[in-house]
């Protein structure tokens, strides 16, 4: 190769290398850092615990019917929009009225749904989302004192353990 050829080879090389380091620092991870449980009258609660003093986006809950496209409309949940902070705790239908939650379709689980709670935490290098994905059926199959988090049932101690060592 030639001088002009090597340095275009060079900066082709570089430009590929940059690109990767930039497009694999960009996606946020996800981490089991929600949950739901159900209170001893039957009804649902979210669980939120982003990582120690962080602020985070963007919570939600989409239901979508089982085998929905993940781009397809939410027909269960609600949305909001700003930054929150701090663990906290809720009937999943019924956010902090401070957040000022916009609710889609029924606000009660449905069944033959998927559902996703969720928000995130986006500082580059250092961007994660908060998620727990489950099913009416999987609410309504805990046993007392269980949380559903991580696609499973345990208990509300090992979802702390667990929140706390993914951060």
């Amino acid at each position: 190769m030639r001088g002009g050829a090597v340095r275009r080879y060079v900066a082709v090389l570089g430009g590929v290398a940059g690109a990767v380091v930039l497009l694999s620092g960009c996606a946020a991870v996800d981490l089991p850092l929600a949950a739901v449980r159900t209170d001893a009258d039957g009804v649902p609660w979210a669980l939120v615990r982003p990582c120690g003093d962080d602020d985070y986006l963007g919570p939600r809950l989409q239901g979508r019917a089982a085998g929905a496209a993940q781009d397809a409309a939410v027909t269960s949940g609600w949305s909001v929009r700003g930054e929150r902070d701090g663990d906290t705790e809720f009937p999943l239908f019924s956010p902090p009225a401070a957040w000022r939650a916009r609710p889609a379709g029924p606000q009660r689980l449905q069944p033959g749904h998927r559902y996703t709670l969720s928000f995130g935490h986006y500082v580059t290098g250092d961007s994660y989302n908060g998620v727990v994905e489950f099913t009416a059926e999987d609410v309504a199959a805990l046993p007392p004192g269980q949380v559903w988090a991580d696609g499973r049932a345990m208990s509300l101690g090992e979802f702390e353990e667990l929140a706390e060592d993914s951060c």
